[in-house]
């Protein structure tokens, strides 16, 4: 098992390994009565192993399904779990547990940030974006009809619980949507994991596919091979390092955090523009070649760093190019994000590899071109 700490002001631990996720009970806290399990129709079956497990465990189980991915991240969706919670008397003693993907970690922890103005959640991520991304750092929320996350909180898990078994039913599509997270971390701050991908693309490509729309792609009952999931596993360790180290010194996004913002902006307004259904990580991998064209225009990255961008990316069956005739929408959407800051976009850039920056205010016209490059 590895252990990550996350050493903010409440300090926890992201716990990584096979088989790990009925180690729930372990972690509920003291005191508390009820547990409120917040899961999609996917994950049913999982779902009831883990009530069965706190019920034996002497609190009393309640299941909340929603709808999967971004269509659970709701208005609508959050007032039906809080009256799940009211119905069944959750006190601020209480917790919630996310089981599920991204979307579900962003819904369940903003339901528990808001209940009683806070109760404490457990975050059991079930896809591999969630395990390196979305269920570490505190960050909730949900999505309006004007962008995505622009509603949320930050609130912090007890505990994460990454249990490597879930990636073993994973489809192909969603390891590959994952893996644009993890080569996120590499371009930002661990090289380590950029390296570690290339020296293993061929184990890691057979475990993946085309990873775009949500409806398209197919997926394998079992795509991970006993090597792919021990590349994974140190993928994520790292990647949860790389997080980790980030919020521990800026948990509410004041400079720091922002780096972890990497390809983002672009990417968002992709999600936004196609009405979520592009996977995040599609979204974002071609949103980190936005950015590098981007730093290359302003003269802060190089051709061979840009070539590696989508050499990787490529590499793991990602795409690094979105559809030309987009560029207006895009920019409406990217201007409404939630990084920008009165009317100057902001988006994080690398000055080299490993280093990014932020970039404030550039020049609408490179930012058309920037596009022209990733829509040719």
């Amino acid at each position: 098992m590895s252990i990550v700490q996350v050493a903010t002001a409440h300090p926890y631990d992201v716990h990584i390994d096979r088989g790990i996720s009925h180690q729930v009970t372990q972690f509920l806290p003291s005191g508390a009565t009820r547990a409120l399990i917040v899961h999609s129709a996917p994950m049913r079956q999982q779902a009831d192993v883990m009530k069965a497990a706190i019920s034996q465990a002497g609190l009393t189980p309640v299941l909340a399904e929603v709808p999967d991915a971004e269509a659970g991240k709701t208005a609508e969706v959050l007032a039906f779990c809080w009256k799940v919670l009211g119905q069944s008397d959750f006190t601020r003693s209480d917790v919630v547990i996310a089981l599920g993907g991204g979307a579900i970690g962003d819904l369940a922890g903003f339901v528990a940030a808001t209940w009683l103005r806070g109760i404490a959640v457990i975050q059991v991520p079930t896809t591999l974006q969630a395990m390196v991304d979305a269920a570490v750092g505190g960050k909730t929320g949900i999505n309006t009809a004007e962008g995505k996350n622009l509603v949320g909180a930050f609130h912090e898990p007890v505990v994460v619980l990454c249990d490597l078994d879930y990636l073993l039913t994973l489809p192909r599509h969603d390891i590959t949507a994952g893996l644009a997270e993890v080569v996120k971390g590499g371009f930002i701050a661990d090289t380590g994991i950029l390296d570690l991908v290339e020296a293993n693309m061929g184990i890691l490509a057979a475990s993946t596919a085309q990873s775009g729309r949500r409806d398209g792609g197919g997926g394998a009952d079992q795509p991970v091979s006993a090597d792919a999931l021990e590349v994974l596993e140190e993928l994520i360790r790292r990647k949860v390092q790389v997080k980790a180290t980030v919020v521990a010194a800026d948990l509410t996004e004041s400079f720091t955090r922002e780096i972890l913002n990497y390809g983002h902006t672009f990417g968002h307004a992709i999600e936004y523009t196609e009405r979520y259904q592009w996977r995040h990580g599609a979204a974002v991998s071609v949103g980190m070649v936005y950015a590098a064209e981007l730093a290359r225009l302003v003269g802060k990255l190089d051709d061979a760093a840009v070539a590696r961008h989508r050499s990787i990316l490529t590499g793991l069956g990602l795409p690094v190019a979105y559809r030309p005739g987009r560029w207006e929408a895009l920019y409406t959407a990217m201007r409404r994000d939630k990084k920008t800051r009165g009317d100057m976009l902001r988006f994080v850039v690398l000055h080299g590899i490993g280093n990014p920056q932020r970039l404030e205010g550039p020049d609408p016209t490179l930012l058309a071109a920037a596009y022209d490059a990733v829509s040719a």
